[in-house]
C-alpha cells in the first residue's frame, strides 16, 4: 500500500472521454489513499481546427485564453489539469532533428502546466505515473524532477500507424529512462524487458459490478430471447482489425445447428462480409454499456475470436473478465497474454480447434465451474491491481533510495 503520497498521471486519455479508460480506473484507485493530479494531453493545434465546436475544444479554449481555470477538483484528493498552453501538431513531420526540436517545446511546456498546477496543490516528492504519453513523456522527469517516474505499458501502440512513425524511436528511449514499467500481459513485460530490467506484470484491473448476477437480476433482452437453438455469443467492437472474419464464417458453417451471435458496431469489413448471408448468423447491432451483461447472460457458449497480429498478440482482453464474471463457458484464441487464463478458459489455436472447444464448452457446462469461473474473473477488481501497482512503485523507492543512500 502506497498512503500520504502526492502521484501525478499523465495519460494519453483526458478525463473527458467517453469510453472506459484503464488509467481513469487506476488514478481513481490511487485517490482512495493518496492525493492525485490526472493531467489530461494538451489540445493540439490540428485538432483545434478539425473538431472545433466541439464542448472538448472549446472547454480547452476557455483555459487557453485565461477565461477558465484549468485545474479542477473532481473528488476528495483527485484534480484534474486541462493544461492551458497549446500543442503543436508534429506527428506528420518526418524523423528528425525538426521533430525532435518541437517534440521539446511541446514538452516544456506541459511540463510549466503542470509544475504551476503542483505548486498551487502543494505537491511535494511527487510520484509520476506515465500512462503510454511516450512523445510528452520524454523529459518530464528533467522538468519536473519526481521521486519515482513509472511507465504503463497496456497496448502495443507502436503497431499502430500514428504511434509508429516515430513511437519506434521514442518509446524505447523512454523505457530506458524511467525507473519502472508497468504491463498488464507477460508479452509487453517481455518486450519492456528489453530496454529496462526493470519492467513488471502487475495484471489487468476491471470493474465487473456490472457484471454480476449472483440474485438473477438481469433479465435476457427480447431481441436476444426470440433467437432459438444453441448461442455463440460475441461482445465487442467488430473490427477485422482484432477479430478473424474467416474463423466466424468457418463456426457458422460448420455447425448451422448453432446460432452466431454478434453484438457490438460493425467496421466496413464486417459490414459488407459474407455472415449477413448466412442464416444462422445474427447482428444485433451496438448496444449501450449497461446492456451487455444481459447480452451475456443469454448466451450459452462465448468467444473472443482475435485474429493474431502485432496489436492483439499482448493484449489483455478486458471482455474475458466480463464473461467468466456471469460464469460463462469462454472459447478464445490462444495468445502468451490469455496464458494466465488457462485454467478457466479453452484456447484454440486454430479454427478446427474452436469447433471441438466450443462443443466440449457445450458438454462440459455446470454450475460449479460457472462458479469458479467467477470467483476467478472477480480477482481482478481495481483495488488489486493498484496493490500490485504499489507493490512494484515501493521496490522501485526502495531501490532508488538505497542507491543514493546506502546507510538505509
Amino acid at each position: 500500500m502506497i498512503k500520504g503520497r502526492d502521484i501525478v498521471v499523465l495519460s494519453i486519455q483526458p478525463w473527458d472521454i467517453k469510453i472506459g479508460s484503464n488509467c481513469k480506473n487506476i488514478a481513481t484507485e490511487f485517490s482512495k489513499h493518496n492525493r492525485v493530479l490526472y493531467v489530461n494531453p494538451p489540445l493540439d493545434r490540428i485538432t483545434r481546427y478539425k473538431d472545433k465546436n466541439s464542448e472538448q475544444v472549446q472547454k480547452r479554449l476557455r483555459v487557453i485564453k485565461g477565461k477558465e481555470n484549468g485545474l479542477l477538483e473532481l473528488q476528495d484528493n483527485l484534480w484534474n489539469l486541462y493544461p492551458k498552453h497549446l500543442s503543436e501538431s508534429i506527428n506528420w513531420l518526418s524523423p528528425g532533428m525538426l521533430f525532435d526540436k518541437l517534440n521539446r517545446r511541446n514538452c516544456r511546456l506541459l511540463a510549466r502546466d503542470i509544475r504551476e498546477a503542483i505548486d498551487a496543490l502543494g505537491f511535494k516528492d511527487f510520484i509520476l505515473f506515465n500512462d503510454s504519453s511516450m512523445f510528452l513523456g520524454q523529459y518530464l522527469e528533467s522538468d519536473l524532477k519526481p521521486v519515482q517516474y513509472t511507465y504503463y505499458m497496456r497496448d502495443f501502440l507502436i503497431k499502430e500507424p500514428y504511434w509508429g512513425r516515430h513511437g519506434a524511436k521514442a518509446e524505447p528511449q523512454l523505457m530506458r529512462a524511467v525507473d519502472l514499467i508497468l504491463n498488464n500481459s507477460e508479452y509487453y513485460t517481455e518486450y519492456s524487458a528489453q530496454f529496462n530490467p526493470n519492467s513488471i506484470m502487475v495484471g489487468q484491473g476491471c470493474d465487473l459490478e456490472a457484471f454480476d448476477d449472483t440474485n438473477d437480476q438481469l433479465e435476457i433482452p427480447s431481441d436476444l430471447a426470440a433467437i432459438d437453438g444453441t448461442i455463440i455469443g460475441y461482445v465487442g467492437s467488430l473490427t477485422t482489425l482484432r477479430l478473424d472474419l474467416e474463423l466466424l464464417e468457418f463456426i457458422a458453417r460448420q455447425r448451422p445447428d448453432w446460432q452466431l451471435v454478434l453484438v457490438g458496431p460493425e467496421d466496413e469489413n464486417f459490414k459488407n462480409s459474407v455472415l449477413h448471408e448466412l442464416s444462422n448468423v445474427q447482428f444485433l447491432g451496438n448496444k449501450k454499456p449497461e446492456q451487455l451483461a444481459s447480452y451475456i447472460k443469454g448466451f450459452d457458449v462465448t468467444i473472443n475470436p482475435q485474429v493474431v497480429n502485432d496489436i492483439t498478440v499482448g493484449n489483455y482482453p478486458r471482455k474475458i473478465d466480463e464473461y467468466l464474471a456471469l460464469g460463462k463457458p469462454v472459447v478464445a484464441t490462444y495468445t502468451k497474454a490469455m496464458e494466465m487464463f488457462n485454467e478457466h478458459v479453452y484456447l484454440g489455436h486454430n479454427k478446427e480447434d474452436y469447433i471441438v472447444l466450443i462443443e466440449r464448452a457445450l458438454q462440459e457446462h455446470n454450475q460449479d465451474r460457472a462458479m469458479l469461473r467467477a470467483g476467478f474473473a472477480k480477482g481482478h477488481t481495481w483495488q488489486n491491481n493498484v496493490a500490485e501497482i504499489y507493490q512494484a512503485i515501493n521496490q522501485s523507492l526502495k531501490s532508488k533510495n538505497y542507491a543514493t543512500s546506502p546507510s538505509n
